[in-house]
């Protein structure tokens, strides 16, 4: 049926529990899997009055933000390579994290997106939104969207 999975990842507890899941799936299945990490762009500083300075620059920001996703996808791959899964990973820079994991999906041809939904409900989902909703929302592949039971 699905055959290479996208699973997104950001390194949250969730995320990693996700992760394993995606993994059993695909022992299961004999799918593939590809990591995906999204990383931040440097923020852009407001200037003015009251304006908060970063000490950080594009460079160092650049450096620590491909170190973290390093240690995310590694975790993951180790995990997946040990429960005898065949197993890629990659990660982009990208302001629209879910523009960025549907054309992921897109670029290393997953069947199945399988990726975390962190549960916000109520004011804090309408302000803050959420990523899995907007991935099901452009996504024109078949999303699995993982919940922890409560």
């Amino acid at each position: 049926m699905f055959k290479h999975l996208l699973v997104p990842t950001d390194g949250s507890t969730m995320s990693i529990e996700t992760r394993d899941r995606a993994i059993t799936f695909a022992q299961e299945t004999g799918a593939k899997l590809t990591f995906f990490h999204v990383k931040p762009e440097f923020p852009i500083a407001l200037y003015g009055e009251g304006a908060l300075v970063d000490p950080t620059t594009p460079q160092q920001f650049s450096e620590l933000a491909d170190q973290q996703a390093k240690s995310i996808l590694d975790a993951c791959m180790d995990k997946a390579k040990t429960a005898g899964v065949a197993c890629d990973s990659r990660s982009q820079t990208s302001s629209s994290v879910h523009g960025a994991i549907v054309a992921a999906a897109n670029e290393v041809g997953a069947d199945l997106i399988f990726m975390a939904s962190h549960g916000r409900r109520g004011l804090s989902s309408l302000l803050l939104g959420s990523e899995t909703h907007k991935v099901l929302t452009h996504s024109t592949i078949p999303v699995l969207v993982f919940r922890q039971p409560q």
